[in-house]
């Protein structure tokens, strides 16, 4: 483009003969899909690294999550997408209480064995990828109320969930609900979480499966990440700040072997 562009201003002084004429419109004609084969060829391989890095980036980095239900309103709405920090817990560190995270519920949440047609799933994975379509209906977002070694009681009398026989301050909860309508007293194992949506009348959590294997409780190694941030839409992008509900709560005495004393 830059030698047809000095060509043109090169000749624009000139009244060009017929037979130069005609030469250069097939000297264009010539080189013009030549250039457009080479545009098009970068542009291709452009869209490629770029796609590559975004699914490398999805995959081990952050990862775009559609929130697809009410269950964490207000701190999330329907069709938020938080991106999900996949680096939170792999240097060491563990889900905290009150970290709003994203983990894959097979086991916990879904029994084993539920499939998904193929096809279907590596379509829908394809989009989620760049936070395009719902989750997997094995993937849950939800806030860590207990970790491993807690106490957790619902509710005291003022209608508060305990944790090690603290009362926790949920400000973050829907005002239209309650700490729990259902009444639990669980100890979370090592290893596991107990996990509660922020609008608890509208969330199926760890209290719908105490009577199941496991209990409601959610394997750490299931984590899949941390939701940190709200990325879209535009109008609510926020970072998801850390709370100090759980400030107050004391942790769990452990014996060397891991037990409790």
């Amino acid at each position: 483009m830059e030698t047809e562009a000095k060509h043109t201003e090169r000749d624009r002084p000139f009244a060009p003969e017929a037979g130069d004429e005609g030469e250069r419109s097939r000297s264009a004609r010539l080189s013009g899909p030549s250039g457009s084969r080479i545009s098009l060829r970068t542009a291709g391989l452009i869209s490629v690294a770029c796609t590559v890095f975004v699914l490398l980036l999805s995959q081990f980095v952050v990862q775009p999550f559609q929130i697809p239900s009410r269950s964490m309103e207000p701190t999330l709405e329907v069709g938020d997408r938080v991106l999900v920090n996949k680096l939170a817990y792999r240097f060491g560190s563990g889900p905290e209480r009150g970290d709003v995270i994203v983990f894959d519920g097979t086991g916990s949440f879904v029994r084993e064995g539920v499939t998904e047609n193929p096809v279907s799933a590596a379509v829908r994975e394809g989009f989620a990828t760049f936070g395009l379509a719902e989750p997997a209906e094995t993937d849950f977002v939800k806030r860590v109320v207990g970790v491993g070694g807690d106490r957790v009681v619902c509710c005291d009398k003022g209608g508060r969930v305990e944790v090690n026989g603290v009362p926790v301050d949920e400000r973050y909860l829907h005002p239209d609900g309650t700490a729990s309508e259902v009444p639990f007293d669980i100890v979370v194992p090592e290893g596991a979480l107990w996990v509660m949506g922020d609008h608890r009348t509208n969330s199926r959590d760890s209290r719908d499966h105490l009577g199941e294997p496991g209990g409601g409780m959610v394997p750490v190694d299931k984590v899949i990440g941390r939701a940190d941030w709200i990325g879209w839409p535009v109008g609510r992008w926020t970072s998801l700040d850390s709370t100090d509900a759980f400030g107050g709560v004391p942790q769990v005495a452990r014996t060397p072997g891991g037990g409790h004393g």
